[in-house]
């Protein structure tokens, strides 16, 4: 068999193999994560006594346990191996969204919280690291949009699933219905924990899947990507040489203000909708829900093909932060529900079309520092999840409405995308490699 035709059934098996079961497990963190959102529609801030300031600060709460947790769970990672590290945070995170069905204050609420952010810590830098050990840089947009669809598709089929759930398990085994939503979606995770001790290798090498010369075909592909993207000047220790890398921190930067708005979003958007009529219903809003979050995953994949088929990412990237903008400044600015609907569609396809072609920019760093560098970029970027939610119910209070929310989340995307557009041209990566190639 040519060689060509060896890489090609080599890179085939991974896209099927590795990246759809990259997928299931963010589909399952974001199902645990954003379950809190659904929750408080359901009656927990009641049960709980929780202010749309307190709420804010919980549901954000989970990133500072991210944020501490992020850089030294991605090394723990690198030492250990994605499989088993991975499986066991799956069982972890999974057992304390169990627990979190039995709180009975806001503390305990909060505690828990902390604690999921702490297990998940490790999961998104880990994934896009796992990523950089089987697939090349110029394929990486698609392949993280493959695993980044994950959260819009959690949230479109959590939506009407979570809102079920409350409305109609209610009070089941003398259990409120919210209570119920975090027993349903915390048992897939520790299952998924179990099988990932069997199923995931760690990289090619280790891949039974892969016959011998798949993997050396695939190992060798890979070190010549990883090659060209290696700096000359790295030479000390990965942690100093990481935090010295101005391009680590321009990237940490930028994804602050994104993911102020992406988790504004996420743990905001059936509220807001909600607050659009009075003639909307758990149930109603529920399905409403879904559909901005089902549009922002189409817009995910068919922008990070489109930047993969023309080789760009900085506009694709900021373009994705500007639609997003528009659509929070939008909704906020009309009197009509269903003309704000349409704009908060407009936020979520700007918000996920977004992902693939920034970590396709994100991943493009040596190799000798990528695990503390993606570290540091989901750990202090993540610090935006804190942010977002809390200021969001904080203005909520202090307005009585969701408008000058919508106007601070569309001010911290707008500036992402300023951010983004300061980057240099051969700061694209496939650009980057296609000069070294030549």
């Amino acid at each position: 068999m040519k060689t060509s035709d060896v890489i090609l059934s080599a890179r085939k098996k991974v896209r099927w193999r590795i990246l759809p079961y990259l997928f299931i497990i963010y589909f399952v963190a974001f199902l645990d994560r954003s379950s809190i959102t659904y929750a408080s529609l359901g009656g927990m801030d009641k049960s709980l006594g929780l202010t749309a300031t307190t709420y804010g600060f919980i549901a954000g709460i989970f990133f500072i346990g991210y944020f501490i947790f992020g850089i030294p769970g991605n090394m723990i990672l690198e030492k250990v191996g994605a499989r088993r590290w991975i499986g066991l945070i799956l069982i972890l995170w999974g057992l304390v969204t169990l627990v979190t069905a039995f709180v009975q204050s806001s503390f305990e609420l909060a505690i828990l919280r902390f604690l999921l952010g702490v297990f998940e810590a490790a999961l998104f830098p880990g994934i896009t690291l796992i990523v950089t050990y089987w697939v090349r840089s110029a394929d990486r947009a698609a392949a993280v949009a493959l695993f980044m669809i994950a959260p819009p598709l959690a949230n479109s089929f959590g939506a009407p699933l979570a809102t079920w759930v409350i409305t109609q398990v209610h009070m089941f085994l003398n259990l409120d219905g919210w209570r119920w939503l975090f027993i349903v979606v915390g048992i897939p995770a520790v299952l998924l924990g179990f099988f990932t001790f069997w199923y995931l290798a760690d990289k090619p090498d280790k891949a039974k899947w892969l016959d011998g010369d798949e993997k050396k075909a695939l190992m060798d592909e890979l070190y010549l990507d990883q090659k060209l993207t290696s700096q000359d000047n790295i030479v000390g220790a990965p942690m100093k040489e990481a935090v010295k890398n101005g391009r680590v921190w321009k990237m940490t930067f930028i994804n602050v203000f994104y993911v102020v708005g992406l988790y504004g979003l996420t743990f905001w958007l059936p509220q807001m909708i909600k607050a659009l009529s009075s003639n909307f219903s758990t149930m109603t809003t529920g399905w409403l829900t879904a559909v901005p979050y089902l549009l922002g995953a189409i817009a995910l994949v068919l922008n990070s093909h489109h930047s993969d088929a023309t080789h760009e990412r900085i506009w694709h990237t900021a373009c994705g932060a500007f639609v997003g903008g528009i659509g929070f400044m939008g909704a906020a600015l009309s009197h009509n529900p269903w003309i704000s609907m349409v704009f908060l569609c407009f936020a979520a396809i700007g918000i996920y079309a977004w992902s693939g072609p920034y970590w396709a920019i994100t991943t493009m760093m040596d190799p000798r520092i990528a695990a503390i560098g993606l570290g540091i970029v989901n750990a202090l970027g993540n610090l935006g999840g804190f942010v977002g939610p809390y200021v969001v119910g904080w203005l909520k209070d202090f307005t009585g409405s969701q408008v000058a929310a919508m106007f601070f989340l569309s001010g911290s995307l707008i500036l992402a995308g300023l951010i983004v557009l300061t980057l240099r041209h051969s700061d694209d990566p496939v650009i980057k490699v296609e000069q070294e190639e030549i």
